[in-house]
């Protein structure tokens, strides 16, 4: 069904009666204060119900070869501390399954689709064949099951997996259903980064409380435009997480998972951590950074360094508060963009010596996976995102699965030029390759360090444009561009890309 056959005022009828339905170097750290240390109790939960901190919690782990993944239409998961809510769920549980694959293994997934709508997985950031990517067009109805198979070609890095179904990601993911993939090579390996339990996936989200306790999901009101937003802040599914830690160094593989909101984040001392990588794997160096800004979809692959720290220290990754000019206002209570947030608390509770040796130098990008020279583009093209009298588009028009927005000669290098004509922000993705960020004008005005490298998704503030680099030389096929604040996705502001 394309937004032409569907009015936005059935969109917002069809969430109310169903989606909006209740889902149910080395540094110091701040040392815990004897008051805080004694608000603990003996299961590491603070006494204090309006600070409770729960137990991180990790996905189970899959090799992605002859495994099924089930959405479930029913399910509860404990949100930390006992409390269930009703969730979404791939495989019962809440995150989905971790995918671990090397590159050239094969990827074969079957999904059963017992929701009550159509789904579809999308592979994110990965270039599978154009019917395994994922495109809504490919959904398939409740009861109904979809073969995935291909060979993964990808560079190693941290990718993730998500619904694509129509008028439904945002729900579905709000709910529960995503989850990460990692891939591995020799090359990455050879590096000797922290594995083991010294890796941590984590998949961040903020989500929003009805008045007992669980989370919800709806886009009446103002989040229809400025996307759906919560106070709460969740990591792997636990909401208020904690997790604890030995003095040594940890490598945190950071999704941003949220509907809408971007996480600036930051220690709570003001200590660097060592950025490594970002949407497609290791950047071309090493960056020391205490701040950085991680929008929904974006991924970031960081080292945080815990050997100086004392048996009993907390630091809290935090996302900072922050400000966008030319944004609209607080809406009602709905833009909660760029507030202070509490996201995952570290608790050094273990004295260890630890010699892993932080790089100053990572692999050069091989050049099968090279980026594109925008000096050498032969064609621009022009994307205006806008969100204005309830329509979210791009070039003034709202997604209609059956239409070619354009068309791409493949292997041919592009410069694509997002211009934000409006006051909210957009992340913007694309399906089957990655790109080269080049130049940001207007709004910050400047490139950031974690743009450099292979991206995905890049954000773009209001009043800026953003060039981008592109090529594609995996795949042919019907693929899509977007915004991955996910109620705009949802509500028309996607364009389909033939690559022919």
């Amino acid at each position: 069904m394309t937004w032409s056959e569907m009015s936005r005022r059935q969109f917002m009828q069809s969430l109310a009666t169903g989606g909006a339905a209740v889902i149910g170097a080395p540094h110091l750290v701040r040392a815990a204060s004897a008051a805080g240390a004694s608000a603990f109790g003996a299961d590491g939960v603070r006494m204090d119900a309006m600070t409770a901190l729960h137990p991180l919690r990790f996905a189970q782990q899959l090799t992605p070869d002859g495994i099924t993944l089930a959405a479930a239409a029913a399910g509860t998961a404990d949100i930390g501390g006992g409390t269930m809510a009703p969730a979404l769920m791939l495989n019962g549980s809440v995150p989905s399954p971790l995918l671990r694959v090397r590159r050239g293994a094969p990827f074969r997934v079957t999904m059963q689709n017992d929701l009550s709508s159509e789904f579809i997985l999308h592979w994110h950031g990965l270039a599978p064949p154009v019917e395994m990517d994922g495109h809504p067009r490919f959904a398939v109805p409740s009861g109904a099951k979809k073969e995935y198979t291909f060979t993964v070609k990808d560079r190693a890095g941290t990718y993730w997996y998500h619904s694509h179904a129509h008028m439904r990601t945002g729900e579905h993911t709000n709910k529960g259903i995503g989850g990460l993939i990692i891939v591995s090579d020799a090359e990455e390996e050879a590096l000797r980064l922290p594995s083991g339990a010294r890796e941590l996936p984590i998949i961040l989200q903020d989500k929003r409380l009805d008045a007992n306790g669980l989370p919800y999901y709806s886009t009446q009101g103002p989040a229809h435009m400025v996307g759906f937003m919560g106070t709460e802040p969740f990591a792997n599914g636990v909401r208020r997480a904690f997790h604890e830690v030995e003095t040594a160094v940890y490598r945190l593989r950071l999704l941003n998972c949220s509907n809408s909101r971007v996480f600036r984040l930051a220690l709570s001392n003001g200590a660097a951590m060592t950025l490594i990588g970002n949407d497609g794997g290791l950047l071309p160096a090493p960056v020391q950074v205490t701040t950085m800004d991680l929008a929904p979809a974006e991924r970031a692959d960081l080292l945080l360094d815990l050997r100086a720290a004392k048996v009993g220290d907390v630091v809290m990754l935090q996302s900072q508060a922050f400000t966008v000019p030319g944004a609209m206002g607080f809406m009602g209570g709905a833009n909660l963009q760029g507030q202070a947030m509490d996201l995952l608390e570290f608790r050094v509770a273990k004295q260890v010596r630890d010699t892993t040796r932080i790089p100053t130098r990572l692999p050069a990008i091989a050049a099968e996976f090279a980026l594109p020279d925008a000096a050498q583009s032969q064609h621009a093209r022009t994307f205006r995102f806008n969100s204005r009298m309830m329509d979210h588009t791009i070039n003034d028009k709202l997604y209609e699965m059956s239409r070619v927005d354009e068309t791409v000669p493949f292997g041919r290098t592009e410069l694509w030029r997002f211009v934000n004509e409006s006051s909210f922000m957009h992340p913007v993705h694309l399906h089957a390759t990655h790109f080269r960020v080049v130049s940001r004008t207007g709004g910050r005005g400047a490139l950031m360090p974690w743009e450099a490298g292979r991206k995905d998704t890049v954000l773009i503030w209001p009043n800026e444009t953003v060039e981008v680099a592109v090529r594609f030389t995996a795949e042919r096929g019907l693929f899509l561009l977007h915004c991955h604040n996910l109620e705009h996705e949802d509500m028309g502001m996607m364009a389909n890309i033939l690559v022919e």
